[in-house]
């Protein structure tokens, strides 16, 4: 199968060594790593945001150079930050995003994650969970065939965890786009079909949750076996 996503020799400067990726439709993938191993740098790369060397190519379209509101089509970044430079209102938020393949995606976005009370609510007057919700329906409304999240769920409640995972396998499966999320909470993984392991920079590993746990990689990148968060293999 021809892949939806393919990153060639990506790099940063000090931060990424070249890394080559490929992701095929529907997938939903975890990028795990210890503090500071190159997770955030990954997503930064593949969305193209810095000074990022090699390649990233979204159903044959090199992403570097596109119009804004191609790009906008293509990938969306949650960055770590939930910080908003605007006092706007979270549907204003959400329409920054555009249209995506739906005239009513404000609507359905304030509707799926829960957003219709606080539509008119500036979003810098919202909890630090809501405003998380308000960015991630930002994305979602864009429908784009990449979604790279940071941390999504460090702010949000053990409900929309779950909720945001649902959204998420939901989204790349009708859609066949491809959603990367760095994951701190380990105990999420299962919940994904592959899991990209960085540690200095580099991919130390890429394959399964399962086969993670059960490799002795996990040790090296996390400094603690996977029994003492309570993690094991089914084998």
């Amino acid at each position: 199968m021809t892949p939806l996503i393919e990153a060639r020799g990506i790099r940063i400067a000090h931060r990424l060594k070249p890394i080559d990726l490929s992701f095929q439709p529907g997938e939903m993938v975890a990028v795990v790593g210890a503090n500071g191993g190159g997770k955030t740098s990954l997503l930064r790369a593949l969305a193209q945001v810095e000074d990022v060397e090699g390649d990233v190519l979204i159903g044959g379209e090199t992403l570097a150079g596109l119009a804004p509101n191609r790009r906008a089509r293509l990938v969306g970044l949650l960055p770590a930050s939930r910080e908003m430079a605007w006092p706007i209102c979270v549907r204003d938020v959400i329409s920054l995003g555009g249209a995506g393949h739906s005239p009513n995606a404000v609507d359905e976005q304030l509707e799926a994650f829960e957003l219709q009370a606080f539509a008119d609510r500036r979003v810098d007057r919202l909890s630090t969970g809501e405003r998380s919700r308000a960015l991630l329906a930002r994305i979602f409304a864009a429908s784009p065939r990449l979604m790279l999240l940071d941390e999504p769920m460090a702010n949000l409640d053990p409900y929309w965890v779950r909720r945001l995972l649902v959204l998420l396998r939901n989204r790349v499966g009708s859609e066949g786009s491809v959603g990367l999320v760095a994951l701190h909470d380990l105990g999420q993984m299962a919940r994904f079909d592959r899991v990209i392991a960085v540690r200095n920079g580099l991919v130390a590993f890429d394959g399964t949750p399962q086969m993670l746990l059960e490799s002795e990689i996990f040790l090296k990148v996390f400094r603690i076996p996977a029994e003492a968060l309570g993690l094991t293999s089914t084998r």
